[in-house]
């Protein structure tokens, strides 16, 4: 998928002022590279970071800004920053990139590490200034290769120029940036399974307390952002406050741009550069173009696989966290997934739920057995072969998998939509389920947890 496609047949115009994150791409889709990524004010960011900032007022600036998470959990990057030990007898800290863009339906990260790879190396680079952390790990997911050769290059271009390695810019300041790509599992996206693979154990999330700002990576104090969230530190810092909060939306709570998308059988699929606060109707039907012809819209999610379904009618919601939160449901990752009226919602659900099952990492019970028992019924609902109480024990899972039943947010994520697809559509479930007189007894049933 070639991933240059930001605004309506191509004919928005980016630019530093309205488009922080994508203004520098080229029209060709081919990488920017370090004298182009200079030349258009590159660098520019953590020279003043360098040479002007405390690194305290960094870490301010940040959080200022009201700069969130954009992984999909949204936590504040400035008040994740200031978690940081404060003693300077702590000399070994790290910083992580999560690059694990393994979300169904989101390929946001992919773009910018591909056509922007500097941009991601300058925002870990003011970051790392700012957190006294001496070295950084980009954790790639595996199947982005494309993106590891480019960020593997832009890195020895970095080096080359002395903003990466020993005392950059002259500050007795030095910091080493790797690429590591990971194995390949969706798990990896929590950040202390992220941490776990990175050391070479098995990637299941750690307790919480102790934070990774406290106890991280080899034990040391370690902050872990997503791709997209650090490619915005160096607008911020170049910009200001001001300027950066005045891009979102009025209404919006949550501040400037987000990348976002729509895939599906919409006319113009593809990712944009939008302010917090543009409505799903903007996205969907301004940008993406509506429905190819031939279909009509049957239900959408906002922000990839592990966000619950919403209905036509909730399109005017306003896209930032607190205005689709009012729809009852998240914003996630922000890529949108239209669904068309030819899709059967049990054979979806299905589908979802065997990849979410499969991507457990079968540490905690509820999510290890819950979501292979969920597969299980949803199977037999699809063949018709649904027995009487079935709806009833799915909406019972969804319950006992949802927030705080488990030991990490990937079964609360994988059975939001399930929830919400029972909630919009219910027939499609109960057509599913056989007479009552073809029903077997519920103890004759057996279900193999985990096959």
């Amino acid at each position: 998928m070639t991933l240059t496609s930001f605004g309506p047949a191509n004919r928005i115009k980016r630019s530093a002022e309205t488009h922080p994150l994508t203004w520098r791409l080229r029209d060709d889709g081919e990488a920017v590279w370090f004298d182009e990524y200079q030349a258009k004010n590159g660098y520019a960011a953590a020279r003043k970071a360098f040479a002007d900032m405390a690194q305290d007022d960094i870490v301010q600036t940040v959080k200022d800004a009201g700069l969130k998470g954009r992984g999909g959990a949204g936590f504040p990057t400035g008040v994740k920053w200031g978690l940081m030990p404060k003693d300077e007898s702590i000399n070994i800290r790290y910083l992580l990139c999560n690059a694990d863009e393994m979300e169904p339906n989101t390929w946001k990260d992919r773009m910018l590490m591909e056509q922007l790879p500097h941009l991601l190396i300058e925002g870990m680079l003011i970051s790392a200034r700012a957190l006294k952390t001496y070295r950084g790990y980009i954790f790639l997911r595996g199947e982005y290769t494309t993106a590891a050769k480019h960020l593997n290059r832009a890195v020895e271009e970095a080096k080359a120029a002395g903003l990466l390695g020993k005392n950059i810019l002259g500050s007795g300041f030095d910091f080493e940036l790797f690429v590591h790509t990971g194995a390949g599992r969706y798990i990896c996206g929590e950040e202390t399974a992220l941490i776990n693979s990175l050391e070479g154990r098995r990637a299941n999330p750690r307790s919480k307390p102790p934070f990774p700002a406290a106890v991280g990576v080899w034990g040391k104090p370690t902050c872990v952002n997503n791709v997209e969230t650090l490619c915005n530190v160096p607008a911020i810092i170049a910009d200001g406050v001001d300027w950066y909060k005045s891009l979102a939306r009025e209404g919006s709570e949550d501040m400037g741009t987000k990348l976002m998308g729509f895939s599906g059988k919409v006319k113009n699929p593809g990712l944009w550069e939008l302010p917090f606060g543009v409505t799903g109707r903007e996205l969907f039907e301004d940008y993406a173009g509506g429905m190819r012809d031939g279909f009509k819209l049957k239900a959408w999610q906002p922000g990839g696989a592990g966000t619950g379904f919403l209905l036509p009618e909730h399109l005017d919601a306003q896209m930032y966290a607190g205005g689709i939160a009012k729809v009852g449901t998240r914003m996630g990752t922000g890529l949108a997934m239209a669904v068309d009226d030819s899709v059967n919602m049990v054979s979806l659900l299905r589908n979802m739920e065997q990849f979410f099952a499969r991507e457990s990492c079968g540490f905690c019970t509820p999510c290890r057995d819950g979501l292979p028992w969920s597969v299980k019924l949803l199977m037999a609902i699809e063949k018709g072969e649904g027995q009487p109480g079935d709806i009833e024990t799915l909406l019972g899972l969804v319950g006992f998998l949802g927030p705080g039943k488990t030991f990490c947010a990937h079964a609360p994520g994988a059975v939001e939509p399930l929830g919400s697809a029972i909630k919009y559509f219910r027939p499609e479930f109960e057509a599913g389920i056989a007479p009552v007189s073809a029903a077997v007894p519920p103890l004759a049933r057996p279900i193999v947890v985990g096959a």
